[in-house]
């Protein structure tokens, strides 16, 4: 056992302190949810409550009455959550599939001009996304897509500059007798790709899918514009309509504190289960 030198010891601290830091937000947004909303300003001051309940999450899902404070017609949290899974696997399964296609042909298609397409398609990356959303949104609008998850997935179901990248690194891996002796085989070009090439990474693949499910489910300027109805409203937007939507300009902070320990809760379990394959595989495709 190595021993404790200084060094070691302050690196240990300023790392403890870092990690204190980033998860205090944390536990005071769970200790506000978990506050009685009639003692909450009373225990404002506690890092840890007096008095715990529940009933600010069965509140926000539509299990217990409505707190006086909140506006005639609450949030229905649950259904946001749903509309956020089902916003969420759309995009991240578009997006895995049709970038796993573009950049197994980058990675194997030889043809005239194929690299320089490829780093024009990367410099897409360097657009920043802002550009884009007025053109997509008058698109959209001309197409009647407001207001549905067609109109919400559009725009990145079919397009993922980081995820072809992302793969293609992988792909690069890939060994050629492998392809080879499918094509032998008798097997066609998609074949060889979905039988042979995607089993043999499909490690990377749910790395690229837990990334990509992170941004999806935290993304909210887009689905504000285009998702606004409560059919397809997803969790970002919903606790932005819950804030806004209270009385005096006074929110309901226990609710919303639930609101958003509910929408961050799935991040938490993506990350605490695959945070290391996430690490792992990111050091081997060469990004920072």
């Amino acid at each position: 056992m190595s021993r404790l030198s200084p060094g070691r010891i302050l690196a240990w601290a300023v790392l403890g302190a870092f990690i204190v830091c980033s998860l205090f937000p944390l536990w005071i947004t769970l200790k506000t949810a978990l506050v009685p909303t009639a003692t909450l300003f009373d225990q404002a001051t506690l890092l840890v409550p007096v008095e715990v309940t529940l009933d600010n999450f069965r509140r926000v899902l539509g299990l217990a009455p409505v707190n006086p404070a909140t506006p005639s017609t609450p949030i229905n949290f649950a259904l946001a959550l749903r509309n956020s899974l089902v916003f969420t696997l759309l995009t991240v399964g578009g997006q895995i599939f049709f970038s796993a296609l573009a950049a197994y042909a980058f990675a194997r298609i030889r043809f005239i001009g194929s690299t320089v397409i490829f780093y024009l398609f990367i410099a897409a990356t360097m657009i920043p996304a802002i550009v884009l959303f007025i053109p997509n949104f008058v698109l959209i609008k001309e197409l009647g897509w407001l207001n549905t998850f067609q109109g919400m997935v559009a725009p990145t179901i079919l397009m993922s500059p980081f995820a072809v990248f992302f793969l293609r690194q992988f792909f690069l891996s890939t060994p050629r007798e492998l392809e080879e002796a499918a094509r032998i085989d008798g097997a066609t070009p998609f074949r060889t790709f979905w039988s042979v090439v995607l089993p043999v990474h499909k490690s990377a693949i749910a790395t690229l899918a837990i990334l990509l499910s992170i941004n999806a489910w935290n993304d909210f300027f887009w689905p504000f514009l285009v998702g606004r109805d409560a059919d397809v409203r997803v969790m970002s937007v919903a606790l932005a309509a819950f804030k806004t939507q209270q009385q005096n300009g006074n929110p309901d902070w226990t609710g919303l504190m639930a609101g958003t320990v509910l929408s961050i809760v799935p991040v938490i379990v993506l990350l605490v289960l695959f945070g290391r394959r996430v690490v792992e595989s990111l050091q081997f495709s060469g990004l920072k």
